[in-house]
């Protein structure tokens, strides 16, 4: 494995990533990359797996970027499903390329991926240089996701394919409901849109996908739901995913003024209700996928 900077733009962190570099997140979103392989990166019904649809694979050879790779906890099951894909990752955050190294080397220890920190407003490839783009969980902490898929076709060939997976905490729903539970996840959505990014821009993929240029756009849900008949989910999604992000912007949270730590505290109890024997949670993933036409682009 080769890691290189980009001499463009990049810094150590992303300015406004409302989620942090701890440790703490880097295990969480390993756990949510792990919990939701299945669900995220296989076909999305009966008739997307009959049609050769929905799931996440490349052929062997194929010229595969992730884009915003972080911590690594999508590139270790992009190379599961593509073993023979000529992956690279980019990430503008050193510190999250040496973990998804890590992680990389652990889990897939031949594994070939080009690492290099860049930003993606401005990478460093020739034009078409890729033919298939990956972006999972990125979008929603830019402050223009439109300004950026557009200018990611510059890098990704005519007929060569996008695919964007996002989240949507207006999805959440659960059992027992609890007014504390969602002001603390309204807490968090107004700290990520202070921040520049959209903590419910899962809805709007395909009118964002249509705008910056790409055709044959489908976006179809990606539900998780959970109670005491899946406890993989409870634990993994529930509690250690979903309850664990909303819990990390506590402090902030307060300090901003939104909630005290008491009422915080108790939506987040509450959250952790959802997870008791009696509870249940829903949330929906929007999986989009799109190809460049090779007309001009914009960005």
């Amino acid at each position: 494995m080769e890691t290189a900077t980009s001499p463009g733009r990049s810094s150590a962190q992303v300015p406004g990533y409302v989620h942090g570099y701890s440790r703490h997140e880097t295990r969480r979103l390993g756990d949510q990359a792990d919990t939701l392989a299945a669900l995220l990166h296989g076909p999305a019904d009966a008739q997307d797996s009959a049609e050769g649809r929905g799931g996440t694979a490349y052929p062997p050879g194929a010229r595969v970027l992730e884009v915003g790779c972080g911590v690594g906890a999508q590139t270790v099951h992009l190379l599961a499903s593509s073993p023979g894909a000529d992956l690279t990752a980019v990430d503008v955050s050193a510190a999250s390329l040496a973990r998804a190294r890590e992680r990389v080397a652990a889990r897939f220890p031949g594994a070939r991926v080009r690492w290099l920190r860049a930003d993606l407003h401005d990478l460093p490839f020739p034009d078409a240089a890729f033919d298939h783009l990956f972006v999972c969980f990125v979008l929603e902490h830019l402050t223009d996701p439109a300004a950026a898929l557009a200018a990611l076709r510059r890098v990704l060939r005519p007929g060569g394919t996008l695919t964007v997976i996002e989240g949507d905490h207006g999805s959440a729903f659960f059992h027992p409901d609890s007014a504390a539970a969602r002001a603390a996840i309204g807490h968090q959505v107004r700290l990520q849109a202070a921040a520049g990014g959209d903590a419910l821009i899962g809805r709007r993929l395909h009118p964002l996908l249509t705008a910056a240029g790409y055709r044959r756009v489908t976006v179809r849900p990606r539900t998780v739901y959970a109670d005491r008949t899946r406890p993989a989910l409870v634990e993994g999604f529930t509690r250690s995913t979903f309850t664990a992000m909303v819990e990390a912007v506590r402090d902030d949270a307060v300090a901003a003024g939104l909630t005290t730590r008491e009422e915080f505290d108790r939506g987040i109890a509450d959250l952790r209700r959802t997870a008791d024997e009696d509870g249940t949670f829903h949330y929906t993933f929007f999986k989009g996928t799109a190809v460049n036409p090779g007309e001009p682009h914009g960005g």
